[in-house]
């Protein structure tokens, strides 16, 4: 299996330790064909990206592109999902000059609302201490991406599972039919290949990324490629590999 574009990288634009240009060198040096540059959504209070700053990484990787012909280099941001009704931390304007969407459940942010407020810190928290409220948990969080998939383009869903527990099977099932993929996160033990396997019952697609935060971190997939033959996953179900 070969990966050829890793579509999950962080810079210094959010909480990375390397500039776009690093990034994109170091995934050239790797064979990388294609690279996406997803900083954090801002709605997250301590790492999201400054607005305004999207708008400056569209000059800069439009720039970049023109210099570096061997490579395909693309601006997304990792929104996070500020409420359960499926809002995100992107707007239309931002939308706009985005090459690709990600979304995740992430820690750091202050919901939209009271209710969303509790729902994500206080009964996500309860439910692991508390096994009778986890099944309630996860149909809550399992609606709230399934909503912001049904409202906003999204092309990649990161590390499902991670942050918030879902019902993995009814996120596939809703992702395949809006052709959004789930991710096989090389950093995170999301997809785990328990997860992977119950997603592989629905017809939903994969990348393999690396959520790189430091430029030699991209391009490092062994963690995702290893859990994604353990898992049996066919190359054809996978965005960004070939044989």
């Amino acid at each position: 299996m070969q990966i050829i574009g890793d579509y999950h990288t962080h810079t210094i634009y959010s909480h990375g330790k390397g500039t776009i240009r690093e990034n994109v060198e170091v995934s050239i040096e790797k064979g990388l064909k294609e690279i996406a540059i997803c900083d954090h959504g801002p709605g997250h209070i301590i790492y999201g990206i400054k607005r305004d700053n999207i708008f400056k990484m569209r000059k800069e990787i439009d720039e970049l592109n023109k210099e570096y012909k061997e490579i395909n280099i693309l601006l997304g941001i990792e929104a996070n999902v500020m409420d359960y009704d499926g809002n995100i931390d992107v707007d239309d304007s931002m939308l706009e000059v985005l090459d690709i969407l990600l979304l995740g459940f992430h820690y750091g942010i202050i919901p939209n609302n009271i209710k969303s407020m509790w729902y994500f810190y206080g009964l996500n928290y309860l439910s692991k201490v508390l096994p009778f409220l986890n099944d309630n948990m996860v149909d809550l969080n399992t609606k709230a991406v399934i909503k912001a998939i049904e409202k906003y383009p999204i092309d990649i869903i990161t590390h499902p599972g991670s942050k918030a527990k879902l019902d993995i099977e009814k996120v596939g099932e809703v992702a395949y039919k809006h052709n959004t993929a789930l991710e096989i996160n090389s950093h995170h033990s999301q997809l785990s290949v328990e997860n992977i396997k119950k997603a592989l019952n629905t017809k939903v697609k994969f990348y393999i990324n690396s959520d790189a935060h430091h430029p030699s971190d991209v391009g490092e997939l062994q963690q995702g490629i290893q859990r994604a033959l353990e898992a049996k996953v066919p190359i054809c179900r996978i965005v960004n590999a070939k044989e």
